[in-house]
């Protein structure tokens, strides 16, 4: 039986609604729980990989004492102590690491966050969102809770920079292309409206093909794919490696190999890692993306 693609895993985003004016000294989570703003944590662990960035890029790296073992950018996290998946996190390996703060997410299981908080600890849940528009208010709540405000505010100005310059660049569009995003690896998974992927695709000047689909991930099938007749396919791959052999596959599927996409070698590869963290690094790939559906508006700016 076909497996998805461990993308679908992790792929979510994470947003929480800030709620408290500037001059307020707490924050609530995603439960409503309120955590104080004016203290630093100095034990922070992660249940997710995109928090895992976040509070690396708001200088907390040597706060952080333990992350997933899906947490592998920057670099550096890699070194810190796994506690675990996001969905099976070791609970007696969390308790160990003396946590001043645990952030986790709505798709941590309900069973670990609750046996988090019966030990005392204290566990900031953050919600699900669906637009890059939800990755500042992300990035503001986290630099909240651990002390961190000006740095998140910092970070948040350079990924609004980041949006805005593609924006500008893709200004008065006459053609969006049809694109298909296809997840790595055999099979044709990819995205549904309820996808930030979809999002990722309009804002970076193209028409998601799969964008009117109520679903977040799916395995879509041949003959609809057909159909629907995309300009392009896009890739999501680690490695050019990857990309090839997945090229290869469209190339050499029965039918797909008819497309016109295929067949004129429309396949472009979007880099995996970036695009599948709901973080900052999703302001590089909207670049990346825009620029490969769209070369001509970014010919001369860099």
């Amino acid at each position: 039986m076909k497996r998805a693609p461990l993308i679908l895993l992790f792929a979510a985003a994470f947003v929480f609604q800030v709620r408290p004016a500037p001059q307020t000294a707490s924050i609530k989570d995603y439960r409503g729980k309120e955590f104080p703003t004016n203290v630093r944590p100095k034990r922070i662990i992660s249940l997710a990989p995109n928090i895992t960035e976040i509070l690396f890029n708001l200088g907390a790296e040597n706060e952080v004492v333990g992350v997933t073992r899906y947490c592998d950018y920057p670099p550096e996290a890699a070194a810190k102590t796994k506690i675990g998946g996001f969905l099976d996190p070791d609970i007696e390996r969390i308790r160990g690491a003396a946590p001043d703060l645990v952030i986790a997410f709505r798709g941590n299981p309900l069973e670990i966050i609750e046996r988090l908080d019966a030990l005392g600890l204290l566990v900031f849940v953050l919600d699900i969102g669906y637009r890059l528009e939800d990755i500042p208010p992300l990035v503001r709540s986290i630099g909240a809770v651990i002390g961190r405000t000006d740095e998140a505010a910092a970070l948040v100005r350079g990924l609004e920079e980041k949006s805005g310059r593609v924006a500008a660049a893709l200004a008065d569009l006459a053609f969006r292309p049809r694109v298909f995003l296809k997840l790595q690896g055999e099979g044709l998974w990819t995205c549904g409206r309820e996808s930030y992927f979809t999002d990722l695709i309009a804002k970076a000047g193209g028409t998601s093909v799969t964008a009117g689909i109520e679903k977040n991930w799916l395995e879509y099938g041949p003959e609809r794919l057909l159909g629907d007749a995309p300009d392009v396919i896009v890739v999501l791959a680690r490695s050019d490696e990857d990309f090839a052999r997945t090229r290869a596959w469209l190339r050499g599927r029965p039918g797909l190999r008819e497309m016109a996409a295929v067949r004129g070698d429309r396949i472009l590869k979007l880099e995996e890692n970036a695009a599948s963290r709901f973080g900052p690094r999703l302001f590089d790939s909207l670049e990346e993306l825009a620029r490969l559906l769209h070369p001509e508006r970014f010919s001369t700016v860099r």
